[in-house]
């Protein structure tokens, strides 16, 4: 695995409230993306929704074609489509624009779907999903691989040797990843395709206790299915907010965080990610006291990664941290350069670099500062004192 941790986003987005103008929310979305690309982010990932009034991006393939034209080096992926929405072929034919369009930057994020009304508003319900994505992530290996022509039927699509006409910018393709949750169905597609692992709820109580058995039951599927699988390929998504103290932490978030917890509790149908308690402090509590996430500082958020490693067994290759609108936008702003600054060095090469270059440098520093002292004024002295002719040295 590579000893250079990632980080990066993952963005539904979360534009709490729903009273909020969507355009400028919008504009908000592209605008963070520019901003970590500017401080050194590696990912973006962006979600699909169609209902809840909060979550307001319906297509990710639009809007990270429309980010990628105004970033220059983050890599941008859909987090995720929701395949069993989508006939497969048309979805491999616009990743694969994309993946044009961008250079090379596109990451491919696939799911079940989060948003029981999106589904049923097409006719399928949320039981009908896992199977359905299961199906279809089949189809959609086969026609990026493009080997030969697809023919399948389900009671939503009928393909009839179907392929792209174009292939993958990258070669062979792009990076496919899944979705997963608490169940191993996630990881157990991803074993078996050989794709990356996006663990969107690795940081709740129930993420914790099978966080390391993930990761075996995706390296198990993979050996069952002659694939390669790599930790760098792993994700772990949480939330947090941070500045330069816990006190200014927590009264950032008093702008938008109460929203958003009421978002989770009564609108998002969606049992494993809802906010507990129904004062301030309770609603802090569930994020603070239970390892979900962060609201503190720089500190908190490195003890909080470092866990997530020792409790993974091995390591993952990126942590992403979960988008949403807590505070408002200079403090979240200053979030994203404190994070960038202060947490992700601790977890890559130059930080150690830099502290044993100031360590051996602190190691000799007095008898350097010493040669250095006698050398200026050994200069000095053989400027101001005449040689034998009377002239200055």
């Amino acid at each position: 695995m590579n000893n250079k941790m990632r980080f990066g986003i993952f963005m539904p987005p979360f534009n709490c409230p729903p009273t909020q103008n969507p355009t400028v929310s919008l504009q908000r979305n592209i605008e963070t993306i520019q901003l970590m690309d500017r401080l050194d982010y590696d990912e973006a990932w962006v979600g699909e929704h169609h209902s809840a009034g909060t979550e307001i991006i319906a297509d990710p393939l639009t809007f990270i074609a429309h980010v990628g034209a105004v970033t220059r080096r983050i890599k941008l992926g859909t987090g995720v489509v929701s395949l069993p929405y989508h006939n497969p072929l048309w979805l491999a034919d616009r990743a694969i624009l994309v993946d044009h369009l961008l250079r090379g930057r596109l990451m491919l994020g696939v799911g079940p779907g989060a948003l029981p009304e999106d589904a049923t508003m097409i006719g399928l319900q949320p039981a009908d999903l896992r199977p359905a994505l299961e199906e279809d992530l089949d189809v959609l290996v086969r026609l990026l691989k493009g080997d030969e022509p697809v023919t399948a039927k389900t009671a939503r699509y009928d393909l009839r040797n179907a392929k792209t006409q174009l292939a993958p910018y990258q070669s062979p393709c792009f990076e496919l990843a899944v979705a997963a949750t608490a169940s191993p169905t996630g990881p157990k597609m991803a074993g078996k395709y050989g794709a990356g692992l996006l663990s969107l709820g690795a940081t709740t109580k129930i993420g914790f206790d099978v966080l390391a058995h993930h990761w075996n039951v995706l390296e198990d599927e993979a050996k069952a299915h002659g694939q390669k699988v790599d930790r760098s390929q792993w994700r772990l998504v949480g939330p947090m907010h941070l500045a330069e103290t816990k006190k200014q932490a927590l009264e950032d978030v008093r702008y938008g965080y109460e929203q958003f917890c009421e978002y989770t509790q009564d609108t998002l149908a969606l049992p494993t990610f809802r906010a507990v308690g129904k004062t301030f402090e309770e609603r802090i509590a569930w994020i603070n006291e239970t390892g979900l996430g962060v609201i503190g500082t720089p500190d908190d958020a490195i003890k909080q990664i470092q866990r997530l490693v020792e409790q993974s067994n091995g390591g993952f290759g990126c942590y992403m941290m979960m988008q949403h609108d807590w505070a408002n936008w200079d403090a979240t702003q200053r979030h994203y350069e404190l994070f960038a600054r202060h947490v992700m060095p601790v977890f890559q090469p130059s930080h150690r670099r830099l502290l044993n270059a100031e360590k051996s440098a602190r190691a000799n520093h007095a008898e350097l500062d010493a040669l250095q002292a006698a050398a200026i004024q050994g200069a000095t002295d053989r400027y101001v004192k005449p040689d034998a002719r009377g002239a200055k040295a």
